[in-house]
């Protein structure tokens, strides 16, 4: 048995809530699902059993460092059609997602908003039924169009939201850190900037691993929330920036570490960036990159030694593996019950526009995940 099989095989014995809601779904003959997500070996447990119902998936990314070409393939065996590999060049990147919308979806899996921003933006006719959306950057993106169809919004919800967000992305950043760098935080100033769900977690679980945590954060009531929660805390400066020895952002904002900031960093300075696409940290503005160890770029900007993580990209599942297969299988079921929701004659038909996922669809997920 090859490695992938052994993993994958893994997997399937340890998301059994995944398999649950993907054995409950109908026959979905004449379906054409177009996804733009993390193509990440988690992902081939919902993937997989949508071609066996009778699906036709078109797979393409929406982060290209995050894709794992072994899934890729593994899913093209099985029947899926796809246009996406690693470290895809932007051209190929944008290219995937107008394969993905002239190939003729009938619904969406996005993350990130890709393809529904290419139909609506582009005025491009389209036969898509109804989507479904995971991230908050995708939802902010949408809320600047007017949907053409029903989207449904299950990045907010508090079994994705509250447990990915706020609890998942802190831990496996500082495991994937860790492993890479084969340092820990012990003795380490940690900047966060941004302090949301995800923020929030970075913070906590850099805290529990030795590390003493400054928050920047730029919204008065997050700034706020930060210090009753304990934190040294206050908007983005040139003082915090010089004192921290790894920064972290997770803002959903792009360029917040630009050229201007990476002027007051430390020689020895780690950047890190778990938002959703890479453009929270301006890498042109490190110059020149050469790597040291695997995921690890020395740069010099300004004659001092600045190392980028996992290339300025999402870091936990760029040089790691993302949230544990426990967590995950939450979350991908969660997921395969909103799939199963649009394929329906309810979701499908619901009015055009941006809905949230219905409670009674995700409930039961929650409650099977609870033990209740």
């Amino acid at each position: 048995m090859d490695a992938f099989a052994r993993d994958l095989g893994w997997a399937k014995l340890q998301m059994s809530l995944t398999r649950r809601w993907c054995e409950a779904l109908p026959r979905l003959d004449g379906v054409r699902l177009a996804c733009s997500m993390h193509l990440d070996l988690k992902m081939v447990v919902a993937v997989e059993t949508l071609l066996e119902k009778g699906a036709a998936v078109f797979l393409a990314t929406c982060n290209p460092t995050t894709v794992r070409d072994e899934v890729v393939a593994y899913l093209r065996e099985r029947g899926a059609e796809a246009h996406a590999w690693k470290d895809m060049p932007g051209e190929e990147y944008a290219s995937a997602i107008d394969k993905a919308v002239a190939w003729g979806p009938t619904h969406l899996c996005e993350m990130g908003a890709d393809l529904s921003a290419a139909i609506h933006e582009r005025g491009l006719e389209t036969r898509v039924k109804a989507g479904l959306e995971a991230t908050g950057s995708g939802i902010a993106r949408l809320r600047s169009l007017t949907p053409r169809y029903p989207i449904f919004n299950w990045d907010d919800l508090p079994i994705k939201e509250g447990l990915h967000n706020r609890w998942l992305v802190g831990l496996s950043t500082w495991q994937s850190f860790c492993e890479r760098t084969h340092l820990t935080l012990h003795g380490r100033r940690v900047l966060v900037v941004g302090y949301g769900l995800v923020g929030q977690g970075i913070a906590d679980v850099a805290r529990a691993l030795g590390g003493t945590v400054t928050v920047a954060e730029r919204d008065p009531a997050r700034l706020l929330e930060a210090r009753y929660a304990g934190w040294e805390a206050g908007p983005m400066s040139p003082e915090l920036l010089a004192r921290a020895d790894v920064i972290v952002t997770a803002t959903g904002v792009a360029g917040v570490i630009g050229a201007e900031e990476v002027k007051h960093l430390k020689s020895g300075c780690f950047l890190l960036n778990v938002g959703h696409v890479a453009n929270e940290i301006e890498v042109g503005a490190l110059g020149t990159r050469r790597e040291v160890v695997p995921h690890v770029e020395e740069t010099r900007p300004h004659g001092r030694t600045v190392y980028l993580f996992a290339g300025g990209s999402m870091a936990n599942l760029t040089a790691g593996w993302g949230d544990s297969l426990n967590a995950f299988d939450v979350t991908l079921a969660t997921m395969v019950a909103g799939l199963g929701y649009i394929f329906s004659e309810e979701g499908a038909g619901a009015r055009p526009g941006l809905h949230p996922l219905p409670r009674r669809v995700w409930s039961e997920v929650a409650a099977a995940a609870a033990g209740v």
